[in-house]
């Protein structure tokens, strides 16, 4: 970790085992029933050699378990009577010689709060006995089909004993549907990861808008902003790096990252990093020379000027589909304005004609995962979300000009996005994202040193 960083409380598992009794208790309100849980399964890149392996995050996020081939039961009756069991890789001394510590079965029961724990090796074996007559069976369907398959073949165990009396679950409820309710809001040893996540990040777009010049490769600034994040204690690169330049900028997932940079170019950098498994999400878009150009200019202050009335939309109580129709508004005006679009403004909303140079929404929730957990309508029909203290999500308006003939030149290959992550506070807003520069002076000035 660099000297200057301030890193956020260390993990407390306690976090983990309340939100297993979170989960728990609606489910004993609805009468009981058991909830299975895998971690992901480890993959192979080539040959004998892995990817880096993740948790999957659902499980992760009640169990805090970072091991591979792992599994949790939650089993909870109709009077509240619970219990808390995990299975996961036993001890082995020759393992360990390779590939480092394991917790085993002992150390992981204890440490991560559970009431029970078991060797991966008997998952199979007590499945039927813990499915048996369980109401309600809770686990995550249609993420993995090897476990879809290994859950209905124990439940078809379970139904063949029937003439002795024993009943399978007779309902099965994704309790991924649970679970983004609860991922939806942040708490704070949460918010404390995120708000680190995002300082990392700032700091490597800091030195991309640093090292940036003409005539070096896109992969080489790529290179500055994993080395930041690395350098500053993150784990992992949250997505694939946006580091496009020149015609890429207008490329809305550009990962190829391989074109040479020249002067006249804006560079639009997409990239954050995972610190403990939280995401941060930030653009930045400057000139590869020192200034902008002046339409480049002209563009980016509309860019900044949506991105202004979305944070103005964002407050509690408020429809979550606000600050998207707030972004839309300003671009397209924008548009008109660059004669992009015809006017008046009201008719191209409805047209729909300032998607050809905006095609996406102006953000999306953030968290464990980059496009985090959760849904963006209520449960009624056509019912906007409202936000809520303790939402975060990315800000993220954009405008893209292909080079075509109907466009001056002027405007060829200006692509331009502005990101930020926001936290929703019952006062307003927090962004977390605002040390990284982003003004039209501060880059300038950045970019002159």
């Amino acid at each position: 970790m660099n000297d200057d960083a301030t890193t956020p409380e260390s993990v407390n598992t306690a976090i983990y085992r309340e939100r297993r009794e979170r989960l728990l208790q609606t489910i004993s309100r609805r009468g009981g029933g058991i909830v299975i849980m895998p971690t992901a399964p480890e993959l192979f890149r080539n040959r004998d050699t892995h990817f880096p392996f993740r948790a999957e995050s659902y499980f992760y996020y009640l169990s805090g378990f970072p091991e591979p081939e792992a599994a949790l039961a939650l089993v909870c009756n109709a009077q509240g009577k619970t219990r808390h069991i995990l299975f996961c890789r036993d001890k082995h001394d020759e393992c360990e010689i390779w590939e480092g510590l394991r917790y085993g079965v002992k150390m992981a029961r204890d440490f991560f709060l559970f009431d029970e724990a078991f060797s991966i090796d008997e998952l199979d074996t007590m499945l039927p006995t813990l499915l048996t007559n369980q109401p309600v069976l809770y686990t995550p369907l249609g993420l993995f089909a090897d476990w879809d398959r290994r859950i209905m073949q124990t439940r078809e165990k379970v139904r063949a004993q029937v003439r002795g009396g024993d009943m399978p679950p007779s309902t099965l409820i994704d309790v991924r549907n649970e679970l983004d309710a609860m991922r939806l809001i942040k708490d704070r040893h949460e918010i404390a990861l995120m708000r680190f996540a995002a300082e990392i990040s700032g700091k490597a777009h800091i030195r991309a808008m640093q090292k940036a010049r003409s005539g070096l490769y896109e992969y080489q600034i790529e290179a500055e902003l994993v080395y930041e994040f690395l350098k500053s204690g993150a784990q992992a690169v949250a997505y694939p790096s946006i580091v496009a330049s020149g015609e890429n900028t207008c490329v809305l997932h550009y990962t190829a990252n391989r074109r040479q940079m020249r002067e006249g170019d804006l560079l639009l950098i997409d990239a954050g990093c995972e610190y403990q498994y939280y995401a941060s999400d930030i653009t930045r878009t400057f000139p590869v020379g020192k200034r902008f150009t002046a339409a480049q200019k002209d563009v980016y202050e509309v860019v900044l000027e949506a991105q202004r009335a979305c944070f103005a939309a964002l407050r509690v109580d408020t429809p979550v589909s606000e600050y998207h129709a707030a972004a839309e508004r300003v671009l397209a005006q924008g548009m008109i304005d660059f004669k992009l679009i015809e006017g008046p403004l009201d008719a191209a909303l409805e047209s729909g004609s300032f998607r050809r140079f905006y095609m996406h929404r102006a953000g999306h929730w953030l968290g464990m995962d980059v496009h985090d957990a959760g849904y963006y309508r209520g449960t009624g029909d056509d019912q906007p979300l409202k936000l809520v203290s303790g939402m975060v999500l990315t800000v993220e308006p954009g405008i893209y000009i292909r080079a075509t003939a109907d466009i001056p030149a002027a405007l060829h290959n200006i692509g331009i996005r502005v990101e930020d992550n926001v936290l929703i506070t019952k006062d307003g807003i927090d962004i977390l994202t605002k040390n990284t520069p982003k003004t039209i002076s501060d880059i300038e000035r950045l970019r002159g040193e």
